[in-house]
């Protein structure tokens, strides 16, 4: 086991070098002249000052709940230790020291895009990803080897299943950074681009990205906080989620009649897979990195999909001859009983793989320009705002459909070949490549920036023309980068809710009991009581912001003409009190409500909590974040060249199409970057919540958790009753 494990902290280890090894190039390239790199400064030093204010008031936040777990866990709850409260701890560490790193990163690779612009698409894009790069290699280098190194420690003092019990803890604090990262980093972007946009663009009539507009710098640092360091930690949150879900689920092994392995080896082996598995899809990410390369003129898309694709197709190829090679010999039962082999979990992988493939189609087709569901946000902009808003609505609704029938099928086909481990498997599967997918992703920020520094810098127009177009990709590849991140969540989710029934003891829960039915309402009513909270932060902080925007073009002489340089710092003063104050309440609501709900209602009203909040939330983060994406495309589709309708109009840049267009984005904006992202890790955090308190629970209701899977080899063998949910 020893061996294994040391091998997943080498895989961890070779991603953070290979981070460091991009973040030396990064800073050895050109930053440009000294009014770029000042415009830079200004964006890094409010991204960072806003990062260490944020964690600042999680600290405080983390030594409460650490103390609770502590308090929990000491009373001799079977398979649980005061230790996780020290994994918890180092859990939310690791995912705050991964955002921290990677913005930072970030930070200094946006001007330096900038400047490679000046010499073509290759240079700008090489930079962009090289950054994006750093992000995606902090996050699964440090998940994996602070993960893998919690578990070696716990298993090394304890049994197993009281090692994974602390593992838990890890996974936990992964997820409140998550939650307070996404949200508060959320209401930062949103609240200075709803400021910048409306009373920049809509009601002064200034390009994108003025030097003039005073909420201009705001907004560049929070594409920072939002989409760098938030989707980090939502990324790294989901990917330490679905290993260690997956770990507690094979404790539910036994061997089967005739093997020629024991149930301890079996159970041995499929707590170690996922660690093995995580380690394979770091090297594959990296070797992925190498295929993103493009022609001067060619299409960045097309790049950056050869990386993903690539990582994925060798993780497929790979991963079959490991769990070929790791798997032991003879069949082994799983949680339900099914009889499993390594092909059975292959499958299951593979399965996850597919899906995560088609929701981001899925996800690209509603929201890329050009396609249908955009242009018909676009088109209905010729009427005004209302008529945008409301298609924007229809599509965001529209795109909820395909990637859950995804999902339920995949769901569905890997229980059927890998039992409920093989669900576990599949969000596996998907999040193995996390560190090029998050690469990705990270890009289009940084992109963005660069963008943004060209435009207050006064760069040649060809400049902008390069930032601009890797920007449009890159807002592709993040409302893509949301999809799997839905996707994958509703995966764990449904891996933590199996561990959770086998923590607790459940067999079933059935809808005739009024207490199951009860906690189905609460979850289901829950994401849309956060989506409220969330909203209702944006809408009040850019309020504050279009209020000091208008001030300063009021009150400052020569401010609008560009003699005069706007106060940019009271702006981003504005959105960091308000991200900092605001993301409190749904904070304590995502951790508060599933402890509440148990101990007044008990096991099976917890379980009813967790389907609710499940299905409820996918929806919801489907829906807002497909929605604001496409709002945001239809909204891109009026600048440059203008928007050409379906009778040949053109309908130009400024026009009062573009300014509908332009309302119906600021709608969207924190649905898609505040809200809908949030969702994900809402349904993660509760779940893991639920798995932790689970035996607590079982204790004060006395429930059977001796007759668990994990403790009843003979039962499965003998195909007794499945662990499920009816």
């Amino acid at each position: 086991m020893t061996a294994l494990v040391i091998v997943a902290v080498l895989a961890g280890v070779a991603a953070l070098v290979f981070a460091g090894f991009k973040t030396s190039w990064i800073v050895q390239q050109d930053p440009g002249e000294d009014h770029m790199k000042e415009i830079a400064s200004w964006i890094q030093s409010g991204a960072m000052a806003f990062l260490k204010k944020e964690y600042s008031v999680l600290a405080v936040m983390l030594v409460i709940v650490a103390g609770l777990l502590v308090f929990q866990n000491l009373g001799g709850v079977s398979d649980r230790h005061p230790s996780i409260a020290l994994a918890f701890v180092v859990g939310a560490v690791t995912s705050g020291l991964a955002g921290f790193i990677g913005m930072r990163v970030a930070t200094q690779a946006n001007v330096r895009t900038t400047a490679a612009a000046k010499h073509g698409l290759t240079q700008a894009l090489d930079v962009a990803f090289a950054g994006g790069s750093v992000m995606g290699m902090c996050v699964v280098g440090l998940g994996l080897v602070g993960l893998s190194l919690v578990f070696l420690t716990a298993s090394n003092l304890f049994e197993l299943p009281t090692a994974l019990g602390v593992v838990t803890g890890f996974s936990m604090g992964a997820s409140l950074i998550a939650l307070f990262a996404r949200v508060g980093g959320g209401i930062y972007t949103k609240a200075a681009d709803v400021g910048a946009d409306l009373v920049g663009k809509v009601e002064q009539d200034l390009p994108e990205d003025s030097p003039r507009n005073p909420a201009v710098i705001a907004d560049n640092v929070g594409d920072n906080v939002g989409d760098v360091a938030g989707m980090g930690a939502d990324l790294f949150e989901s990917y330490v989620g679905s290993i260690v879900g997956t770990m507690v689920l094979g404790l539910g092994f036994t061997a089967a009649a005739g093997s020629n392995s024991t149930t301890t080896s079996i159970q041995t082996a499929a707590v170690l897979t996922p660690i093995l598995l995580a380690a394979l899809g770091i090297v594959c990410s990296i070797g992925g990195t190498f295929l993103v390369r493009t022609k001067e003129g060619g299409n960045p898309q097309h790049a950056l999909d050869s990386g993903s694709i690539g990582a994925a197709v060798a993780m497929a190829v790979v991963s079959a001859v490991i769990l070929l090679i790791f798997w032991p010999a003879g069949a082994a039962y799983g949680v339900s009983g099914h009889v499993l082999e390594w092909w059975n979990l292959y499958l299951a992988m593979l399965i996850g793989l597919a899906v995560g493939v088609g929701v981001g189609l899925t996800t690209s087709y509603y929201c890329s320009i050009g396609k249908r569901p955009v242009r018909s946000i676009a088109e209905n902009s010729k009427t005004g705002p209302a008529t945008n808003i409301i298609a924007g609505l229809s599509v965001g609704m529209e795109s909820t459909t395909l990637p859950l029938l995804m999902i339920a099928f995949g769901v569905v086909g890997a229980y059927e070949v890998g039992d409920l481990y093989g669900v576990a498997l599949a969000a596996l599967g998907m999040l193995s490549t996390t560190g090029i997918q998050l690469a990705v992703d990270a890009y289009g920020p940084i992109a963005d920036n660069a963008g943004g520094i060209a435009e207050m810098s006064g760069q040649p127009p060809e400049v902008r023309a390069i930032t601009d177009k890797l920007d449009a990709v890159g807002n592709t590849t993040a409302a893509i980068g949301k999809g799997f991140a839905i996707a994958a969540a509703a995966m764990t989710a449904l891996a933590l809710f199996a561990a959770f029934l086998q923590e607790s003891g459940l067999a079933t829960i059935s809808l005739n009991n009024p207490r199951v039915m009860a906690g189905l309402f609460v979850g289901g009513m829950l994401p849309y009581l956060f989506s409220s909270l969330a909203m209702r932060a944006v809408g009040n902080a850019a309020m504050d912001m279009i209020e000091e925007v208008r001030r300063q073009f009021r009150e400052v002489p020569g401010l609008r003409e560009g003699t005069a340089a706007p106060d940019s710092a009271r702006c981003v003063a504005i959105s960091t009190g308000a991200a900092l104050k605001q993301m409190i309440a749904p904070g304590i609501l995502a951790v508060a409500s599933p402890i509440v709900l148990g101990f007044l209602l008990g096991l099976e009203a917890l379980g009813g909590f967790l389907a609710g909040v499940t299905v409820s939330g996918v929806l919801m983060a489907i829906f807002m974040s497909n929605a604001g994406g496409a709002w945001d495309n239809a909204k891109k589709s009026f600048e440059g060249e203008g928007y050409r309708d379906s009778q040949g109009q053109l309908y130009p840049k400024k026009s009062e199409a573009h300014k509908a267009a332009v309302v119906g984005d600021t709608v969207g904006d924190p649905f898609k970057d505040t809200a809908g992202p949030s969702l994900n890790i809402l349904i993660k955090l509760i779940s893991i919540i639920a798995l932790i308190t689970a035996p607590t629970l079982a204790a004060r209701s006395g429930s059977p958790t001796e007759t668990k899977p994990s403790d009843a080899p003979a039962a499965v063998a003998a195909h007794d009753q499945p662990v499920s949910a009816s």
